[in-house]
Parts: structure tokens; C-alpha cells; sequence
């Protein structure tokens, strides 16, 4: 059983230091029973404590890592019902479903959707994560080739999914350093598969029909040493797998009943044929509660939308979208363009970008990291004031790219221009529009 707060205060050192971000170790005791705070936060903890403190400082939901790398997906470690509580920590993976009775041709026709669908957006990229191999067929053979060409076309993550463990094994020699994740282990073949997954350091997905059944063989499995598990409730009707999605979240984070302390995997890929009806269900299970989400098929109208709804779900509400600080050449623009600056804020950015690629003149846009702040906020901040834009003009390489040494500040901010004309000695500070909407007109008029 989990630790209560109490008991988690008397192994900690009790010097209230508030650096944990409480201001009492008694607070942060009772962050860490509710599964709101992290036992790293604590910098004077000692190793024993931390040992005994270690089932309390995990997460109510357990993280679990699909793949290797840099296209490593890691689910779950949620510790919140709702995002405005705190935020929502790891998106859901989105996955292909591919199965070894299909064509080639349909087979490739989706391997290359799979590579060419992926969008920038705030500085990400948005793209599916895996791909599920199906073993439709139960030949072997059909299976470990599919399995083969997925590997060599692709480096996402990989899930592999059978009813034999024979077949598992078969496909799993093909990719066993790529660490996919295992589908699925059941009452009847449980003993083989974790016997599978830690002989290859594999997370391992769960199936049983029902929550009481799948509650009872996952303890089987962590007794067993597995807590890499990813929960199938078995239901494939969207009213059901939505209850259990509620159910399962709800057990863990409110009911700390650990059995249902992982990250789940659900399947509008069979929950519905109409591709649209299939987007739409997944759009619900992105925000209620899955971790894993398989479709039958990538198309751009439906898969964009469901990225979007991901992305601004899972981004922490306490932090602004930002834009990756540098240098961005709209319209392709020479050493004549003009240079304007901005701050990060990802609303700001793409305002102003958006206006620039309407007014038809190629520029260069300097971004500024401000923390996420918009123009007038990080102004009055003092984060975009003259002495911290001229350090980071000087070091942008905009001079590199540019000969005229004009640069255009926003109209907000033009109690700075005398400050920059002094900072960057040299340079001829422009003070352009206060309002996005007028960048068109103002650029129209630009002169080298």
C-alpha cells in the first residue's frame, strides 16, 4: 500500500528549506502521497529514505519507454485527472497498424503516408510515433518478413502483436535492440511472454476481457518483476473502452490501486470501418486517457487535427508556447531584405510570420527567447529591452546574412530605439508598426 503523507514526512529531514518549491517538508510530504510532487525535488533526502520512500515518490500512472534513442516514446507518468489540476505529463503515442495480410502495395502505400505526414508547428514537429505489426495471418514466416520490411523502412517505434509467442519471438529476433513493445500477454500465455519481454528488456502490453480479470493478471505480472505494462481492457466499443479509460485513470490516481497503474493502449483501428468515425474516436481517447493509440490508416485531413489536439493538451498550461529562438528567412529573402525582430511567443511568431509572408516581401524574421513572453509583456519584464536584443543580434549571425544593418523593432517597443542605436553602434534601429496587421503596408515601403 502506498505511504501516507504522515509517514512519508517522518523519513524526510525535516529542515522545511522550501527549495522542493513548498515552503514545509510536511507540504512537500503531502504533494508526494497525493502523487503531485517528485522525490527528486527534495536535495537532502538521504538513500535510505529514498528506498523506502520509492514506491510513494512513483508515479500514480508508471512511465514506460517504447523504442531506443532519439525516437525513444515514453507514456504514462501522469499523476493528475484533469490538466488544469497541474499539467498532463507524456502525450499519447500515436500508432500505424499495419498486418501481414494486407498487399504490398497497400503496405507501402501506408509506410509512405507514414514518412511524408508529419507537420511543424510552435517550433515541433508533429508526427505519428509507431507502427503496429499485426500478425493477421499466423504464419511465421508472413509475419517476421512484414516485421523486416517495417524495420527497414522506418525508425519509429515498433509494437508487435500476436496471439503466438512463437510468432513474437519469430518477429522480436528481427528487432529486438529496437525494444518495440510486446502485444499482449494473456491469462493463457502470460508465463511465455514475461519470460519473453525480460529476456529482451521489452515492455510488455497486458490484455484480459474486463478490469477485474486484467487487475488480477497484472499483479501476476508485477510479482513477477515486470513494471514496463501497457493496460488492454479488451474493449473495442467505444462507449466500453472509454468507461474503462475513466475507471482505470480514476483507480490509480484516486484510489491508488496499483494493479491499474500503467499506461493503457486502445484500438479505434476496430472499433469502427469509416475512417472519419475512427478519427473522431481517437480525438477522445487523446484527451480521456490512452497512451497508446492505434489507427488503421494515416491520412492528412483526420491525422493533423489529432496532432494539434494532442500538442495543445499536453502542453503544461503554466507555459507559454514558445518558438525556438534564431533566425527565420521568410519568402527567401538577400542580403537587401529587411530584418525585423520579435519575441518567442508562439502567437506573436506566427502573427507576425504570417503577415510578413502576406506582404510578399522576402525577409529575415529574428526571433528572441523571452522566455515565452509576448512583446509588450517581455518588454515591461525588462526581457526585450536594448541591452539584452543587442547581445543576442550580435551573436544571431543576421550580419552574416545581411549588408545594410537595418533592423525594425516593434512599434511597443520604441522607447528602445535611442537605447539600441547605442548598443549597436553602426546600426540604424527602423521602429515599424505597433500592429501585426499593418506589417504588409509598412514592409511595402522598405528601402536597402
Amino acid at each position: 500500500m502506498p505511504l501516507t503523507g504522515i509517514e512519508i514526512f517522518k523519513l524526510l529531514p525535516k529542515t522545511n528549506c522550501s527549495e522542493c518549491g513548498v515552503p514545509t517538508c510536511l507540504a512537500f510530504a503531502m504533494s508526494l502521497a497525493a502523487g503531485k510532487a517528485e522525490l527528486a525535488a527534495c536535495p537532502y533526502v538521504s538513500e535510505e529514505a529514498k528506498v523506502k520512500l520509492s514506491e510513494a515518490a512513483a508515479p500514480p500512472i508508471l512511465p514506460v519507454t517504447i523504442g531506443v534513442g532519439e525516437r525513444a516514446l515514453k507514456i504514462g507518468g501522469e499523476t493528475v485527472m484533469f490538466r488544469h489540476e497541474k499539467r498532463f505529463e507524456n502525450p499519447p503515442g500515436i500508432a500505424l497498424l499495419l498486418t501481414d495480410s494486407m498487399d504490398e502495395k497497400e503496405i507501402d502505400e501506408k509506410l509512405e503516408r507514414l514518412k511524408s505526414l508529419k507537420y511543424e508547428r510552435v517550433g515541433l514537429t508533429l508526427q505519428p510515433e509507431l507502427v503496429a505489426i499485426k500478425d493477421s495471418s499466423g504464419d511465421g514466416g508472413k509475419f517476421e518478413a512484414l516485421v523486416k520490411k517495417v524495420v527497414q523502412s522506418t525508425d519509429r517505434g515498433l509494437i508487435l502483436m500476436s496471439d503466438s509467442p512463437d510468432n513474437l519471438s519469430v518477429g522480436l529476433k528481427v528487432c529486438a535492440d529496437r525494444k518495440p513493445l510486446l502485444y499482449a500477454a494473456t491469462k493463457e500465455n502470460a508465463e511465455r511472454l514475461i519470460t519473453l519481454a525480460k529476456e529482451n528488456s521489452c515492455p510488455l502490453a497486458v490484455k484480459a476481457p474486463g478490469l477485474e480479470e486484467l487487475s488480477q493478471l497484472v499483479t501476476k505480472l508485477t510479482e513477477a518483476g515486470r513494471k514496463d505494462l501497457v493496460l488492454d481492457s479488451g474493449a473495442r466499443t467505444v462507449r466500453q473502452a472509454f468507461e474503462d479509460q475513466v475507471i482505470i485513470r480514476s483507480s490509480a490516481l484516486n484510489k491508488k490501486f496499483r494493479p491499474l497503474g500503467f499506461p493503457t493502449i486502445v484500438f479505434p483501428a476496430e472499433m469502427t470501418s469509416d475512417p472519419m468515425k475512427e478519427a473522431l474516436i481517437a480525438s477522445i481517447f487523446v484527451a480521456k486517457y490512452a497512451g497508446i493509440i492505434v489507427l488503421s490508416d494515416l491520412r492528412g485531413e483526420s491525422l493533423f487535427p489529432l496532432l494539434v489536439e494532442r500538442m495543445n493538451i499536453f502542453t503544461d498550461p503554466q507555459r507559454p508556447l514558445m518558438t525556438k529562438q534564431g533566425i527565420y528567412d521568410i519568402g527567401g529573402p538577400d542580403e537587401n531584405s529587411p530584418a525585423l525582430i520579435t519575441t518567442n511567443f508562439s502567437l506573436t511568431y506566427f502573427i507576425v510570420s504570417g503577415e510578413i509572408e502576406s506582404s510578399k516581401v522576402p525577409s529575415h524574421l529574428l526571433v528572441m527567447d523571452t522566455e515565452g513572453l509576448s512583446v509588450m509583456t517581455s518588454w515591461a519584464a525588462g526581457k526585450f529591452v536594448a541591452d539584452a536584443i543587442a547581445p543576442f543580434v550580435k551573436k544571431s549571425g543576421i550580419e552574416d546574412k545581411i549588408k545594410h544593418h537595418k533592423l525594425i523593432i516593434p512599434g511597443y517597443i520604441a522607447a528602445e530605439q535611442g537605447g539600441l542605436e547605442e548598443e549597436l553602434p553602426g546600426w540604424e534601429i527602423l521602429v515599424g508598426p505597433r500592429e501585426g496587421a499593418h506589417i504588409p503596408a509598412y514592409l511595402k515601403t522598405w528601402q536597402a
